[in-house]
């Protein structure tokens, strides 16, 4: 079976030497209390939970998977599950990072990252029936009227609840303009909710007591597309303005998939009969709403990406190191065995350290994310808000597209290095391998960050997060320029950001005439932001670690791999964006036969 551990000494480094949230925790209004002591005493319990809770459930709840009866619409979750939810609200970790007016702990969401990571390395299916609660959260935080925030988010801050996000239809999945769901007005100020939601997760389950769907449906008479869609809070037994539950309501699950990975997380088909609802926020301004939810559910599939970065590197060095196979090309590394280790032959170093450059500069990449985050939220300097936010907004489809790839290409690593035992069930690489591919598609595909990235937050916004980004990156190379221990990080990183900047205005020059332009650059864009912030990260964490002896070699030489075999792969991405749209629309329909 897989094993894990938490990461606990490379989250710090990242947290406090590389980030250094001690000093901004510090200074950040709320969050005096997140002191280095409360911070580690934190982590070292979510490792405790994480390891021995939930890391033992995740291949037998792949392999017993979700039970449904369609008799009573109910679904029931593998052995085990309920009970370490149980364990987990009752450890009070739903409520970790929620404001403490409605019985959070108000900890910053930075840390809140640190172990979500933990929960996804273990049991990444257990992990995805808590997810949506902390995007609920924020949408009625953010639009919620004062009623409906009292009523509910106080039961799903304390994990008694849980939430949903209702989008998808048969019909139409990224394109919502197309939706049909409706929302009829009733006397009483609520609404009637009718139509059907596919892939839902955690739409039905047997962990919590209610379950509360946030719904995207239109109203009587509501503009067509995407500007007449409405958000309707609608939970599985309803909810007075006086918090009180009342009778079931007219709603139900109506099956759940048979998928390729997260076997033991139920993804459902929901069914909406004219079901009690409340509008959330202003009508036809729903996606505005629901945008608030998605754009923390997408860091979120970031950081289970992640995880399973994580989770794949520590089995694969394990293994690597037990595992007898061959001599070294150079000869005998142990004549005292039979064979060398796989861990001497430079292909399984390769895939290795491909894993470990982008565990931990993934890491730190994406808790900077959520460092932005804490800041955008809670600085009393409006400039200081704005930039983060900017900075933020512009990093979330890069850490949510970059990392969940980098899942699929290092979950492979794993199964390869394992070979013919990684493809067969008991080691457990095929699962991580499965379970890694649903991060690139839910929450918004790669294609689909990769537009929002140039499309949105470059061209349309006109890059106001990615010339802070740079500016940050100029900052650091400018001081660290006569560093000569830096040098062969600072000078290469320096091109590449200027680089960077020459690229994305060839592509912005290229759009203005032709819209296609834009779409052809976007995923090959993804990719080279994607690559130069990690070098970014990375140069960040050989200054940081010059002066810590115990990781100063491991940083300093997975770093010169990352640099020298990864972040060239920006050449070829920069040579398909120039390749220009007319190689992908060219050729006529009927020629691909």
């Amino acid at each position: 079976m897989a094993r894990y551990t938490a990461p606990l000494s490379d989250m710090r480094f990242a947290l406090y030497d590389v980030l250094d949230v001690e000093a901004l925790f510090r200074r950040l209004p709320g969050c005096e209390g997140a002191t280095r002591d409360v911070v580690d005493a934190v982590l070292d319990e979510a490792a405790k939970f994480t390891e021995q809770v939930l890391a033992p459930l995740n291949q037998s709840g792949d392999q017993e998977g979700c039970h449904f009866d369609a008799a009573s619409a109910s679904v029931a979750t593998p052995a085990g599950f309920k009970k370490a939810y149980a364990q987990y609200v009752e450890n009070g970790w739903p409520g970790l990072t929620s404001p403490a007016a409605f019985g959070g702990q108000d900890m910053p969401q930075v840390l809140g990252a640190a172990v979500k990571e933990m929960l996804d390395a273990a049991n990444l299916s257990w992990g995805n029936y808590p997810l949506l609660s902390h995007g609920a959260t924020e949408a009625l935080l953010q639009h919620g009227e004062d009623w409906q925030r009292e009523a509910f988010l106080k039961p799903i801050i304390a994990g008694r609840w849980t939430g949903t996000m209702c989008l998808t239809e048969p019909h139409c999945g990224t394109d919502l303009g197309l939706l049909k769901t409706k929302a009829e007005p009733g006397a009483d100020g609520s609404y009637r909710i009718s139509g059907s939601k596919i892939f839902i997760t955690a739409g039905e389950h047997d962990l919590a007591e209610n379950i509360v769907h946030l719904v995207l449906a239109r109203l009587p008479e509501a503009p067509s597309g995407v500007k007449g869609i409405s958000l309707f809070i609608v939970p599985k037994f309803k909810v007075g303005r006086d918090g009180k539950l009342g009778e079931r309501n007219a709603l139900a699950c109506g099956a759940i998939e048979h998928k390729m990975g997260i076997k033991a997380s139920a993804t459902c088909t929901m069914n909406f009969d004219g079901a009690e609802g409340w509008l959330i926020g202003q009508p036809n301004r729903g996606l505005h709403a629901m945008f608030t939810m998605m754009n923390t559910a997408r860091l979120a599939v970031g950081l289970q990406g992640l995880a399973l970065i994580e989770r794949a590197y520590q089995n694969s060095l394990a293994y690597a190191r037990e595992r007898l196979q061959m001599r070294a090309l150079s000869g005998a590394k142990f004549p005292d065995k039979p064979a060398d280790p796989l861990i001497v032959h430079p292909e399984i170093r390769r895939m290795l350290l491909t894993q470990k450059a982008f565990a931990e500069g993934g890491r730190a990449l994406a808790l900077y994310a959520y460092v932005q985050e804490d800041i955008a939220r809670r600085s009393t300097d409006a400039a200081e808000r704005e930039r983060a936010d900017a900075i933020a907004s512009f990093l979330t489809p890069i850490v949510k597209g970059l990392l969940t790839e980098a899942a699929n290409e290092c979950t492979y690593h794993a199964l390869q290095i394992f070979g013919g035992h990684g493809y067969i069930v008991e080691h457990g690489m095929e699962q991580f391998a499965r379970d890694a591919r649903i991060t690139t598609l839910y929450e918004g595909t790669t294609q689909i960050q990769a537009l929002d990235l140039l499309g949105r937050k470059v061209l349309q916004l006109q890059g106001e997060g990615l010339k802070h980004f740079l500016r940050e990156i100029s900052a650091f190379c400018e001081k660290h320029a006569m560093d000569a221990s830096l040098a062969a990080f600072v000078g290469p990183l320096v091109v590449a950001a200027k680089d960077w900047s020459d690229i994305t205005m060839e592509i912005a020059r290229r759009s203005a005439t032709n819209p296609d332009e834009m779409g052809a650059a976007a995923y090959d864009y993804l990719f080279y932001s994607g690559y130069v912030a990690l070098a970014y990260f990375w140069a960040r964490s050989v200054a940081t670690a010059t002066a810590l002896p115990q990781i100063r070699d491991a940083k300093t030489q997975t770093a010169r791999f990352y640099f020298t075999r990864i972040l060239p792969r920006i050449n070829a991405h920069a040579a398909a964006i120039r390749a220009g749209a007319s190689t992908l629309l060219d050729m006529t329909d009927s020629a691909f036969g």
